[in-house]
Parts: structure tokens; C-alpha cells; sequence
């Protein structure tokens, strides 16, 4: 006979593991159904799933469309499609699949080009990755990022010279449409000093898409390279997992060590995407028709770039952002700016008459160049600006001819020198400028006056 106090011992500890096994069940999954549909947004009831979870919705046809919820009301979820809503109708079933979106990483991407949900593009066969990651990355600790104190080599010699770029490094590419910021782009995609390029191409138009591929990048370019391609006719919440998946492969080498290079083209079109999904499912506008959901997500994207831990890799990053009406102080150029470290603005002005790149030099910024350039440079970027402004605050008075020569001997030496600083801000798209060159051609430009100063 087994005395009654262990029987109950007993029975405790096959209750207590009952209890656990149950506490870890996974929870099961509840099929619903598709209700309605009003423009991109799918709304359906009975079923339960969390935000960004996946789902799928069959057809009557058996076809399988996948979606993401977005949001939810009660007991409604609003679902956005990520392909093509043909043959949906009232009481299709929608189905949560229990996960959400991964990226999948490793060295065998490089030379690719994928789609906004990571497939292959480029008929080169499947793709062979190490690992899976979150599309929505891993937070760093800010007091944890290594700070920014290496320089950049980007191969343009106003960029080089002017506004110094370092490792590490958020900056926007400011500028209107056909002002030649995608080529600016491929320039530097081309010549900066990096282990890998990985390459957004976020709402843009799918013709240059083969055209950055096989132009710009080009055989050699692409063995080093992994592009993200996510057109404008892709669904709003493709071009936004686009420019996550991007992100995400940036993050992935960098935790390898390596110094990444993140060109993403474009910002604004990943803002643009998130208006349509908050505004789908009825979020009020705020500013300009954009919900306040969007400028929390600028940040949220922008803050995985950068420096990782003390020891770590980088992500240098470089956003294009399109000023609507070449208006730089629209909604998401304004909140662009207050996120990253440095911005360059190219002028429509300066593109129409043929100056490229056309970097307005007095509108940019780098906000990370004094860490990393030294006395001399700092004090030769300055010296050109102060020479550049000062011609272009007189230029309508020298334009009509009411400025008389020998009236102030610093506007008579801006006169003088601006054919050479108009020409030595010029570069051709093939050809590439390191920094040791800008610099000491920057020294002649200034001339035996700047060394007398120094």
C-alpha cells in the first residue's frame, strides 16, 4: 500500500504536467472568412491572428492569394494582399498561417536580384541562403554603436571634397524628379570603397530596374551586390517588405564584420507605400494626406542603419528622397531630413544647364564631417563654400552688369575663380575621384592666397 500523502504527491506532479504540456500547446488556428474587400484592404470575421502575421485566402477556384494583417476592428482583421486579388469573392476562406514574414540571408545572395518577398528574379535558379532573419531587424542599443570616425571613399570628387562622408552614415539624396539623382546613385554604387552593395529599388519604374542592373552595376558590379527590386506596379505592401528586405540583407553582412553599402531609391516611395495601407484601412490623414503611422516609420527604418556594436560592421546608407514639386520642405522631405546624419540636395537649375552632379553645395550638409576630417579640410570645405555663396548672392547684380569690378576685392576673387570651381564640381558619370585627389585638387583650385592663410 502506497501511504495517501505520497497518492497525492503523485497526483499532483501528473496535474502539474498536464497543466504544462496544455500552457505549451500551440494555439489553434481559427479559419475565417473573406467579408469584404474595399479597395486594397480585405476585411474578414471569424478567424484571429496578430498584426503582421501571415494568412492565406483561397479562391473558389483553389487558388491561394498571401496577405499580411494590418490591422483589426472588434472582431474584423484588415488583410493586405501581397499579389494579385483576381477571383476573390464574399465567403473565400482566409486562413492564418501562425508566422510572420522572414528574409532569407546568406552569402549565396550576392550577385541576385530578388522581389520584394525575397523570390529570385533573375532566372539564375534557386537561391542558397545560410539563415532567416525579421524583416524588421533587431533594435541596437544607441549607447552600444560604434561612433562614426572613418572616412568613405565614395568617388565624387564635390562629395569627397565638400560634404566628407563617413562609415556608418545616414544621408539623404534630396531632389525633384529628372535631376539625375538615380545616377549620382550608380555612380557611387560603382566607386565607393565597400565589401558589399545591397541595392533598393523601391516604387520606381520597372524599366530601370534591368537598366541599373546591367548599365550601372554590370557583371563586375554585381558580383559584389545584391539588388532589391520592387516596382511601382507591385502592391503597397510589397514595396514596403522591399525596402525591409534590403535592410535586413545590409544587416545581415554587417553583423558578418563587413562594411555594407545601402543605396535605397527611394524613401519617399516606402512613405508613399505606408500612406496607401493606413489610409486603406481608415486612418485619418495628418499632414499633406500622410497618417502619423508613416513618420513612426521612417525612423524605424532608418535606425537600422549605421554602425553596429564596438567591433562590428557597418551600414553606410545613402536614401533618395523625392521632393514633390521641388519642394524640400514637404512633409517627408522635412521628417527625412530630422532623421538622418546629412543631407545633399540637387538642383533642377543647375541639371537644366547641364552641371552634373548637380549638387547644390550651400543647400547640403554633411553633419558627421567634422569627426572625420581634419583641420585643413574642414578649413578648404569652408573657404570654397564661403567663395561659391558669396558669388551667387551678387550673381543678379554681375549678371545685368551693375556690379563694377574693383568694388570689393573678395566678390572680384569669386568672379575670378567661379569658372574654375563651376568646373571642378563637375565630374562624368565614368569617371572616379578618390580622395586624395579631390583634396589636393581642391588645394590648387584655392590657390597660394588659402596657403598663406592656413
Amino acid at each position: 500500500m502506497i501511504p495517501s500523502a505520497d497518492r497525492n504527491k503523485n497526483w499532483l506532479k501528473k496535474l502539474q504536467s498536464c497543466s504544462e504540456k496544455l500552457t505549451e500547446a500551440p494555439e489553434l488556428i481559427v479559419e475565417g472568412k473573406l467579408s469584404r474587400m474595399v479597395g486594397l484592404t480585405l476585411e474578414a470575421e471569424g478567424c484571429r491572428a496578430a498584426i503582421g502575421s501571415l494568412c492565406q485566402v483561397e479562391t473558389k477556384a483553389g487558388k491561394r492569394i498571401g496577405a499580411e494583417v494590418v490591422g483589426f476592428s472588434g472582431s474584423r482583421i484588415f488583410l493586405m494582399p501581397t499579389g494579385n486579388t483576381q477571383g476573390l469573392e464574399p465567403g473565400c476562406r482566409v486562413i492564418p498561417l501562425g508566422k510572420n514574414s522572414l528574409a532569407n540571408v546568406g552569402f549565396g545572395l550576392l550577385g541576385r536580384v530578388l522581389d520584394g518577398a525575397g523570390k529570385p528574379l533573375d532566372d539564375k535558379g534557386p537561391l542558397k541562403t545560410d539563415a532567416k532573419t525579421s524583416l524588421n531587424g533587431k533594435p541596437i542599443n544607441p549607447l552600444s554603436r560604434k561612433p562614426i570616425r572613418d572616412s568613405l571613399d565614395v568617388g565624387v570628387r564635390a562629395i569627397n571634397s565638400i560634404f566628407a562622408i563617413g562609415r556608418g552614415q545616414r544621408i539623404g539624396l534630396f531632389a525633384g524628379t529628372g535631376v539625375g539623382k538615380s545616377v549620382l546613385l550608380g555612380m557611387m554604387t560603382k566607386f565607393t570603397s565597400a565589401d558589399v552593395v545591397v541595392v533598393g529599388l523601391i516604387g520606381e519604374r520597372g524599366r530601370e530596374v534591368n537598366e541599373f542592373v546591367l548599365k550601372i552595376l554590370g557583371e563586375q558590379g554585381m558580383q559584389r551586390a545584391v539588388v532589391v527590386a520592387s516596382p511601382a506596379d507591385d502592391s503597397p505592401l510589397m514595396r514596403v517588405h522591399g525596402a525591409m528586405l534590403a535592410t535586413s540583407i545590409a544587416e545581415y553582412f554587417r553583423d558578418q564584420g563587413m562594411d555594407v553599402l545601402l543605396l535605397m531609391d527611394s524613401l519617399t516611395r516606402y512613405a508613399q507605400a505606408h500612406r496607401e495601407i493606413a489610409l486603406a484601412i481608415d486612418e485619418p490623414p495628418a499632414t499633406k494626406g500622410y497618417p502619423p503611422s508613416v513618420f513612426a516609420k521612417l525612423p524605424h527604418l532608418v535606425e537600422r542603419a549605421g554602425n553596429a556594436d564596438v567591433g562590428g560592421g557597418s551600414i553606410t546608407a545613402f536614401y533618395t528622397v523625392l521632393a514633390e514639386g521641388d519642394d524640400n520642405n514637404d512633409p517627408i522631405a522635412d521628417a527625412a531630413r530630422g532623421v538622418l546624419d546629412g543631407h545633399i540636395v540637387l538642383s533642377r537649375s543647375l541639371a537644366e544647364s547641364g552641371h552634373f552632379p548637380a549638387i547644390d553645395i550651400e543647400a547640403s550638409i554633411s553633419r558627421v564631417m567634422p569627426d572625420i576630417a581634419d583641420q585643413k579640410h574642414l578649413l578648404m570645405a569652408r573657404e570654397l563654400r564661403r567663395i561659391y555663396s558669396l558669388y551667387q548672392q551678387n550673381k543678379d547684380l554681375i549678371s545685368v552688369g551693375a556690379y563694377q569690378p574693383g568694388s570689393d576685392p573678395k566678390i572680384d576673387e569669386a568672379i575670378g575663380k567661379m569658372p574654375a570651381i563651376a568646373e571642378f564640381l563637375q565630374q562624368d558619370m565614368e569617371e572616379a575621384v578618390d580622395i586624395s585627389l579631390s583634396l589636393n585638387e581642391l588645394e590648387v583650385l584655392l590657390g597660394m592666397n588659402f596657403k598663406a592663410k592656413l
